[in-house]
């Protein structure tokens, strides 16, 4: 049984600013739950033990996040004085695994439903010092992601990144999810700014040493961009990652997950997928439709909010469309 795991803290999160200019990528809210505790519980549940975090922007957050939420597992941080890349963080980590020991590596900011020990199987029974995780994307979304392209047997023949459509030789997504034994450790030079997607995974098809691939075919995602976190929210309410302990409101003209003394006028409509954080209250005649709301957020009389985000501490006093609203830039950025 697959025990230890590493999660991938480290990330500044450029992508997702201003949110990730608030909080570290990791304790961004879905649903109001951050996603490294989404995550967290995920791992809890699978039989995973032990944790090792690498962290970098805003580590100390992260650190002290997890000194009172552990969800059961022994976690243990490092933290990275300079990004190292996806192998050179997991080098960093060595001395937390036994070995001959197998171990998973996740991202802080991915959201699966992942079945982790019937990947262990498959990749013991591959006897390969790799597995990927990989998932079935449609074929029109390709130029999205790292493809991967396997043999019969079900190991790599070849990677292409971001592929277009009439180039795709498969429609399999690197998910970013890897397990690993300890012999990983002899590929990755200590000290050295080094990538997986780049420089190990290459030099296994170079040498001809086996990836073997393990293909999830649930629910996986990731919040790497704006877009993708305002789809997240909504697909969570949509009930495709079921084991969150979100609790999903049914209105008459959508669904929504409120936090604490969350207030709403009889005249408000709330439309579609929509979250509000801890005291948010919403005035007579406005209209919520697909957005995400932080902590705090007052929305006056009459206000259309729509496709947007507003952060904390807010008192919106004008309609928006895509946008993001925050006081840290004091502006609307449009669009999103």
């Amino acid at each position: 049984m697959l025990t230890k795991a590493m999660i991938m803290a480290a990330g500044v999160g450029s992508r997702l600013e201003p949110l990730s200019s608030i909080v570290p990528k990791p304790l961004v809210p879905l649903v109001n739950i951050p996603t490294m505790d989404i995550l967290m519980s995920h791992l809890a549940k699978s039989g995973i033990k032990e944790v090792i975090a690498n962290t970098f922007f805003k580590a100390e957050q992260i650190q002290n996040h997890y000194k009172e939420h552990n969800f059961g597992i022994n976690i243990d941080f490092i933290k990275e004085q300079e990004l190292s890349g996806t192998a050179g963080g997991v080098k960093k980590c060595q001395f937390f695994f036994d070995k001959n020991q197998d171990f998973i590596v996740m991202s802080g900011d991915g959201l699966t439903d992942i079945n982790i020990q019937e990947a262990y199987k498959s990749h013991v029974k591959s006897k390969a010092i790799v597995t990927i995780v990989a998932n079935e994307v449609e074929y029109k979304e390709v130029s999205k992601y790292g493809i991967i392209v396997t043999d019969e047997d079900g190991f790599v023949s070849s990677f292409q990144e971001k592929p277009n459509i009439n180039e795709a030789k498969s429609n399999l997504a690197n998910t970013g999810i890897y397990i690993f034994n300890y012999k990983i450790f002899d590929y990755i030079p200590a000290n050295a700014f080094y990538d997986f997607a780049k420089n190990v995974f290459p030099l296994f098809l170079a040498e001809g040493t086996p990836i073997n691939t393990y293909i999830h075919r649930g629910y996986w995602s990731d919040i790497g961009s704006i877009e993708q976190y305002k789809k997240s929210n909504r697909e969570i309410i949509e009930g495709h990652l079921s084991d969150i302990s979100a609790s999903i409101i049914n209105g008459k003209n959508g669904r929504y997950v409120a936090g604490n003394n969350f207030k709403k006028a009889d005249t408000a409509l709330i439309i579609g997928e929509n979250v509000f954080g801890n005291n948010c209250e919403i005035g007579n005649n406005c209209k919520i439709i697909n957005s995400v709301l932080w902590n705090n957020v007052k929305v006056e009389d009459g206000i259309t909010i729509e496709n947007s985000i507003v952060l904390p501490d807010i008192i919106v006093n004008k309609s928006i469309v895509n946008s993001v609203l925050s006081n840290i830039e004091e502006k609307i950025k449009q669009p999103v």
